[in-house]
């Protein structure tokens, strides 16, 4: 089967096109380096001839509130035209859990959006809601740092190992389309202020972590259940401490 996979040199991206080889289908990287670009259209055309499958991993390259609407309104409906001329069966979206609980935020009110326009197509579709990655834990304490202080509110939160939201990513693609939602997640809850405290300790970061139920993420307030799927979450295998011990987390 021909999967042709957008964003697919990037971090999920990259490992979907691996784990999709590995199972004997021709998965196509589609990206602006391999001359794709869903933001005009080029490529399009030639990388979806007689495909299968479209998986859309990409992300917008700025989180400001115009472009990053801009981007996935413009690209998800460049998107939909050229699958539904190639005659694609299924589109398979990777989305965020909670997207429509964050409607505060600029960057998931255009998740919100890329999501209604994928619903309201005539292509099959999956839309994968995967909760944040292990490799972006040190991003939230990043950008929730003020002077040597990490603000963040205590809630729940279900991380999940990049490794574990590409296999799902693949196993969702290759599937039937749902025509709804997926949610997938980590095997564990956190909280949130002692997610980040175990990340920095292990950096050997000195940080302070201040449970702040006022802070915000990525713009938007948080309630306890904001940013964790529902109880039927289709739940990955890998552990925050493994993957601790792995060696994976970069400073």
């Amino acid at each position: 089967m021909k999967i042709v996979v957008i964003g697919g040199t990037g971090l999920i991206g990259s490992k979907v096109v691996s784990k999709l080889t590995e199972q004997g289908h021709e998965a196509v990287a589609a990206a602006p380096t391999t001359g794709v670009n869903t933001l005009t259209g080029e490529g399009l055309a030639a990388v979806l001839k007689g495909a299968q499958v479209i998986v859309d991993v990409s992300n917008s390259p700025s989180f400001e509130e115009r472009p990053v609407m801009d981007f996935f309104k413009t690209s998800t409906n460049n998107l939909l035209k050229y699958g539904v001329a190639a005659g694609v069966g299924h589109l398979a979206a990777l989305s965020v859990v909670g997207t429509d609980r964050l409607s505060e935020s600029p960057y998931f009110r255009a998740k919100i959006v890329q999501e209604k326009l994928i619903k309201e197509s005539s292509l099959p579709y999956s839309i994968i809601r995967a909760p944040q990655f292990f490799e972006f834990v040190k991003g939230i304490a990043d950008f929730s740092t003020q002077g040597n202080q990490v603000h963040v509110a205590p809630v729940l939160i279900q991380p999940m190992a990049a490794d574990d939201v590409a296999k799902a990513v693949a196993r969702v693609s290759v599937g039937t389309p749902v025509n709804g939602i997926v949610e997938v997640a980590g095997p564990e809850k956190f909280r949130l202020d002692e997610l980040i405290r175990r990340c920095l300790s292990a950096l050997g970061d000195s940080r302070e972590v201040v449970a702040d139920p006022n802070a915000l993420y990525s713009g938007a307030r948080l309630s306890e259940r904001t940013l964790v799927p529902e109880d039927d979450a289709k739940l990955g295998e890998i552990r925050f401490e493994d993957w601790l011990a792995q060696g994976r987390l970069k400073k």
